[in-house]
């Protein structure tokens, strides 16, 4: 037997050979100053995950893939649906119809994430069905949550008041203070019932947010956490003109939005420059409001996941792609999901079926989770480069990191790419390291079909999968004359630190 798994995975792992193959080459040359001026670079991309709904992070795989994520992001935040839903039992209506509260399921939700050093960003959704003007009103999700506006926003008013007192109560001001309270989700979609449908969301949001601050003027509220980068200008313009709080703006882009989604236009946009366009509208439009100094999250945000690429390495190259052009325009964003416990269609039958998260079914991790792992090493500082495929960075110590790409979208076919780095004000043979995350490294879908892609892995081929893919040990050498040569074959990432 174990001759023929070795057949297998050399058989298979050529006709992966032959099928990636390229068809041509190309080469490129960037220039980097190691003393050139630095801009600061906080890691933005990895400071927030969502995941799901918040019941599900009270199970143990969703807690060992948050441990196991934070592993290699070491995120501060996470973002999560659902948590006034009615599993989670927190409202309810007594014999003569007045309000019972139960948060013993929200504490053991926001426990969870603190114990695991993880702060909530806390999504106000959805609504109680006793709470709901249409009980009805459940949306698509296999979960069916209630999207309906409250019956009556004073009983609204007094589940908010109890909540957030509750959180004060229990975890203390100057913890809670340093949460977010984000408004519903997506109200301009199908998450949300109210008619009209913006005003609607206007009037909840300005209930929630002066509900809170009554609570103590140290807790952040803000909004609109719509689809699509949409309804800034109108959002801003009503806080503004009504006096209601807001602390920051949220908003939603994913690679596959439509550009008349997002822009309201037909220009063409390739995907891959879509989310940070979003963005760059975004940041406009709270520029010229009358709170230009607010916050801006992205609290959801993907790459194209077309034939099933977000279970491959293309999200390496997407990711950091995506980092280089977002920089300076927002202060953080929440890819989602860091999990594929994750449950919007029902339970997931298998592993790899193109779902959101860096982990598959089972803890198996995809190439995205080790990409995050490489870009996390990235400095704090950024040095400008005009080349749309590296970031250039230095650490507190002076090493140079850089992160270089080949990005090839998925159904096409790539060229293999000879990358020349060019470094001024370096010791000529300085000491190098490179990691990479490509079709040998991290690959878990090759490892999968060798295993015989079984539907339910066990913990030991779970394990296996693990062990497969892990990085090795950086590559070792030194620069040449000042120049260091990569090859980058499709949808490489790759991760080099220069020691000066």
């Amino acid at each position: 037997m174990p001759q023929v798994n070795f057949l297998r995975r050399t058989i298979f792992a050529l006709s992966l050979f032959l099928a990636a193959a390229p068809y041509a080459s190309t080469q490129e040359t960037v220039h980097i100053d190691a003393q050139a001026p630095t801009t600061p670079f906080p890691h933005f991309w990895e400071q927030m995950f969502g995941s799901g709904r918040a019941n599900l992070s009270l199970r143990e795989s969703y807690r060992n893939d948050l441990r196991a994520v934070k592993q290699v992001a070491d995120f501060k935040y996470v973002r999560f649906h659902a948590i006034l839903d009615d599993e989670n039992g927190v409202y309810n209506l007594d014999d003569h119809c007045q309000p019972v509260y139960n948060f013993a399921y929200v504490d053991q939700i926001y426990d969870g994430l603190l114990k695991n050093g993880v702060r909530p960003f806390v999504e106000i959704s959805f609504m109680p069905k006793k709470l709901a003007f249409n009980p009805d009103a459940l949306h698509a999700f296999w979960y069916k949550q209630n999207v309906s506006p409250p019956k009556s926003l004073d009983a609204w008013d007094d589940l908010i008041r109890h909540f957030a007192q509750h959180l004060v109560d229990r975890y203390g001001i100057d913890e809670v203070s340093q949460w977010y309270f984000e408004v519903w989700n997506e109200p301009n979609i199908d998450f949300w019932d109210g008619i009209p449908r913006q005003q609607s969301y206007f009037d909840l949001y300005a209930h929630t947010a002066r509900t809170l601050k009554s609570v103590s003027p140290r807790l952040r509220v803000g909004g609109p956490a719509t689809a699509a980068a949409a309804w800034i200008p109108d959002f801003l313009k009503f806080t503004s003109e009504n006096h209601v709080p807001v602390d920051f703006v949220s908003t939603h882009a994913y690679a596959d939005d439509t550009v008349e989604n997002l822009f309201g236009t037909s220009e063409p946009v390739p995907m891959d420059e879509r989310v940070c366009r979003a963005l760059a509208k975004v940041k406009d439009q709270v520029k010229s409001s009358a709170t230009p100094d607010l916050p801006l999250f992205l609290t959801e945000w993907n790459t194209q996941g077309m034939l099933g690429a977000r279970d491959t390495i293309f999200m390496g190259p997407a990711i950091a792609n995506t980092v280089r052009q977002c920089d300076g325009l927002v202060n953080m964003m929440s890819f989602w999901t860091f999990s594929d416990v994750f449950e919007e269609g029902g339970p997931i039958a298998k592993p790899f079926v193109g779902m959101f998260g860096l982990r598959a079914k089972g803890g198996i991790n995809k190439p995205d989770y080790y990409a995050y792992g490489l870009l996390h090493q990235l400095g704090n500082q950024r040095i400008a480069n005009a080349a749309d495929d590296v970031i250039v960075t230095k650490d507190a110590e002076g090493d140079l990191i850089v992160a270089a790409w080949n990005l090839v979208d998925p159904g096409q076919q790539g060229a293999t790419t000879t990358l020349d780095l060019d470094f001024a004000h370096l010791p000529a043979s300085a000491h190098v390291s490179i990691e990479r995350v490509d079709s040998d490294h991290g690959n878990v879908l090759k490892e999968y079909a060798a295993m015989g892609s079984p539907l339910d892995p066990t913990p030991a081929q779970v394990d296996e999968l693990n062990r497969e893919t892990a990085l090795p040990p950086p590559e070792e050498t030194r620069l040449t004359r000042d120049q260091l040569q990569l090859t980058l074959t499709p949808n490489t990432l790759a991760l080099i630190k220069v020691q000066p």
